[in-house]
């Protein structure tokens, strides 16, 4: 697998980006891993990146956006916080990755079994952690079909708000970002959704 290079970045679609993405991850899915020299892309990037994607995940140790997503060195920025919710300094990470730095798509990813949305739904309260959390409230709040048991212990209580949460988080990009939104409305960039199965290693994409 070629280290990309700046023609090869601006070659690609924002469909293409995330088109590699989904066949990144069936590759993971099925243990067939890109043939990659990762020394030789250490070399190869280290007067300069072209990254084709940005991905906001969670922190969540099985959520690696570059595993499950069998990408190499140089090929996708990676933004990780808790809950993968956004914030001004995930905004202005994602600005200069898709505007300065030349990356085609945006993704949100949520996954399965998420240790933040099951404190946002539990009303935890931990110093800064409950700041994190109350970012996640709008996700709680919006799932109308629970109307008992809406707590961590309840799995499908748990995985509306995840999901809400990832399109809620999809929403505020562009709300808040005009450079962001200008760009996904011209078509320059693509901004999708997804969420990962922490027990298959699946990425089921939003349309």
């Amino acid at each position: 697998m070629k280290t990309l290079t700046k023609e090869m970045q601006t070659a690609l679609t924002p469909e293409k980006a995330i088109e590699i993405l989904k066949k990144g991850n069936d590759r993971f899915v099925n243990n067939l891993k890109a043939n990659r020299n990762l020394l030789q892309q250490v070399n190869e990037t280290s007067e300069g990146q072209h990254p084709f994607a940005v991905v906001l995940s969670c922190i969540d140790s099985r959520t690696s956006a570059e595993l499950i997503f069998d990408q190499g060195l140089g090929d996708i920025f990676s933004v990780r916080i808790a809950g993968n919710i956004s914030n001004e300094d995930i905004l202005g990470s994602m600005e200069f990755a898709c505007k300065a730095a030349g990356a085609k798509a945006i993704v949100v990813l949520g996954h399965t079994k998420c240790g933040a949305v099951k404190g946002a739904c539990d009303d935890v309260k931990l110093g800064n952690l409950t700041i994190l959390l109350d970012k996640l409230k709008p996700a709680v709040n919006a799932e109308k079909t629970t109307t008992t048991e809406r707590n961590s212990k309840n799995s499908v209580f748990v995985e509306n708000v995840a999901t809400l949460n990832v399109k809620l988080t999809m929403q505020q990009i562009q709300e808040k970002s005009a450079v962001l939104k200008e760009m996904i409305d011209k078509k320059e960039i693509a901004i999708v959704g997804g969420m990962y199965d922490v027990e298959t290693g699946k990425v089921d994409f939003y349309n």
